[in-house]
């Protein structure tokens, strides 16, 4: 878009040579920038990713309990973001896996600021054994 917008200027600038340009984006577009019109509106790609961990797997490799990743879920990704006025950004980092996808693709990874817009929920299933996570 902003190279057809220069495209357009330049046609201008030879029809109406005492146009003076400003710039070519008033910054609504904005990129790299936490904004919530990207939250309201969305930006990009969305997606939606689950799984269930059983609850051994919760014991074994996260050497913790379903319950209490719930609470924390609760407590610190929903509770703490909304006390801290997060921009939709109500999970645990989901930004840095987005990052890590860009910089391998040669993407600029400064684009990734519209992933933190993201909320990690997490309840137990399966009569409070496993744990179901989607973000």
């Amino acid at each position: 878009v902003s190279k057809g917008v220069q495209n357009v200027l330049d046609y201008l600038q030879n029809e109406y040579p005492d146009m003076d340009v400003i710039g070519i984006s008033g910054n609504f577009c904005s990129d790299k920038k936490p904004a919530a019109v990207n939250w309201i509106e969305g930006k990009g790609k969305s997606v939606v990713c689950e799984a269930i961990i059983t609850e051994e797997v919760v014991k074994k490799v996260l050497k913790t309990e379903v319950s209490a990743l719930v609470e924390l879920n609760m407590l610190k990704n929903l509770t703490g973001s909304a006390m801290a006025g997060a921009l939709g950004g109500f999970n645990a980092h989901a930004s840095n896996i987005v990052s890590a996808v860009f910089i391998a693709t040669g993407q600029d990874p400064a684009q990734n600021i519209e992933s933190s817009h993201c909320i990690t929920m997490m309840e137990a299933v399966n009569d409070g054994k496993d744990l179901h996570i989607s973000v």
